[in-house]
């Protein structure tokens, strides 16, 4: 889905990108988590929507707001990860704070930050951060 977020769309192909986009929106799991693939019934990892960075549509940004505050409550409960993990959730605060302006989330990006830096030695001397 980033991929085709970042491609230059056709009108009728944005389109057809914001109807995905809602659905997975409407698949949310009551924790507000995204399922990891289609029909899954369980997850591991926290996912968050990007449509809103994109698009700018009040419902796509929601989505974004209602999936930062779950990877505030839970993010730091993963492995360092780029992607999939501590580093990788950060982005999700920036994002938001480039969209909205609002302190709150580059707060929460620099709160990620300082516990990765905070514990980089023994978070290398584990194997986790390597």
């Amino acid at each position: 889905m980033k991929v085709l977020m970042d491609m230059e769309l056709k009108p009728d192909e944005v389109e057809d990108v914001k109807g995905t986009l809602r659905d997975m929106i409407k698949n949310r799991f009551p924790s507000g988590n995204y399922p990891s693939s289609e029909g899954s019934e369980s997850y591991r990892l926290v996912h968050c929507s990007i449509g809103a960075t994109v698009f700018g549509d009040e419902e796509f940004l929601q989505a974004a707001v209602d999936a930062e505050e779950m990877v505030w409550k839970r993010g730091l409960l993963k492995q360092v990860g780029i992607w999939h993990g501590i580093s990788g959730n950060t982005y999700v605060f920036l994002a938001l704070y480039r969209l909205t302006g609002k302190a709150e989330y580059l707060y929460r990006a620099k709160a990620f930050a300082c516990f990765l830096l905070d514990r980089a030695q023994t978070l290398i001397s584990e194997g986790v951060l390597v």
